[in-house]
């Protein structure tokens, strides 16, 4: 057998694990998923990275890293390297994603991979280019970028082609991304800095306001799992532990999901107040679809107990959450990968 007959049979028993050179990522504030084509979803981890202070050696990334958070000490420091879907600092989020990029191509044969990253549609040129040389920095041969709402809608299974109108609400940890879409674009849209991390910040403020607790960043959105939610009629509690701010010694209060409704009305307001903006925008004929539709949540956030239920109230429209809304962005992604030329249209320039 030639070299080239070879290759050809390599390529059809491996499939294109072996030469896979495109991937797809959601970088997003609260984690990271990797989509490399032919394997499927190959790493989920957090957007966290600890690094040394003297010579910022990599310590630890994504999960061994996020649960340092709030327990280093002086010559550790544990970054969260984006900020509301943005990158904030770009030393650690390139050491960050060549760990990343080496855990997702297990083949030492694997080429520079072409990468479609997934990001927020409010997006600032600056930005722009901040990924893309981040990206490029870590190892991509071409970078591709497609904005979070239509990859989400192609997870979610929405037919972005044709011409009647669909919705998403894409809330994650950084951003809330709100899309009407038609034609293969954004025909209105609102995208607010507003996510799951402003969700833990008002826990945060919360606790330290009402009982003089100070918790941490990964306390905060342990509570948010176990006890949030937006509508009433959640009667679950659980203790929470901090830093008596009176006494300074360490206490623990057991809070009520009551606690955290009042907790999360401001962040999650913000979110039915943006929903509402964005449906304003909306075309009338487009809008009638709506109706007949409805809008469908993904993200993170779209996991906060009675979400549906409350922007269903507010709005009147029928809601249904995404069946998988961690991984339908990175999803939609790597249908975007799978045929280029027919979603071409939805790349950004």
């Amino acid at each position: 057998m030639d070299f080239r007959g070879m290759i050809r049979k390599l390529a059809g028993s491996e499939g294109s694990s072996l030469f896979s050179s495109s991937m797809a990522i959601d970088l997003g504030t609260a984690n990271t998923l990797v989509y490399v084509e032919g394997r499927g979803i190959v790493l989920e981890e957090p957007s966290v990275i600890a690094m040394e202070n003297d010579g910022g050696t990599v310590v630890a990334v994504g999960s061994d890293a996020k649960v340092m958070l709030g327990r280093t000490n002086r010559d550790l420091t544990v970054i969260r390297p984006l900020k509301d879907g943005v990158i904030t600092n770009a030393t650690a989020t390139l050491a960050m994603l060549r760990e990343f990029f080496a855990r997702s191509q297990t083949r030492r044969f694997s080429m520079r991979p072409r990468v479609l990253v997934c990001v927020p549609s409010g997006i600032t040129e600056v930005e722009k280019t901040a990924v893309k040389n981040s990206l490029e920095r870590a190892g991509a041969r071409e970078v591709l970028m497609v904005p979070e709402p239509l990859a989400s809608a192609l997870g979610v299974g929405l037919p972005v082609a044709g011409a009647p109108g669909n919705m998403i609400v894409d809330i994650g940890g950084g951003t809330t991304e709100i899309a009407v879409i038609s034609l293969n674009s954004i025909v209105a849209e609102n995208s607010i800095r507003v996510g799951g991390d402003e969700l833990n910040e008002s826990i945060q403020s919360y606790l330290k306001k009402r009982f003089s607790l100070l918790v941490g960043e990964r306390t905060a959105e342990s509570v948010k799992i176990t006890l949030g939610a937006v509508t009433e009629g959640n009667t679950e509690d659980m203790e929470v532990s901090g830093l008596d701010l009176i006494n300074g010694i360490p206490r623990t209060y057991r809070v009520k999901s009551q606690d955290i409704l009042e907790a999360l009305t401001t962040p999650v307001g913000q979110i039915v107040e943006a929903v509402h903006q964005a449906l304003e925008k909306t075309p009338a004929e487009l809008a009638r679809d709506i109706v007949d539709r409805g809008i469908v949540l993904s993200g993170g956030g779209a996991l906060l107990r009675g979400i549906d239920s409350l922007l269903e109230g507010e709005t009147g429209l029928p809601i249904r959450i995404a069946d998988n809304p961690l991984a339908c962005t990175v999803l939609g992604a790597g249908i975007i990968l799978g045929d280029l030329y027919r979603y071409r249209k939805l790349l950004l320039d």
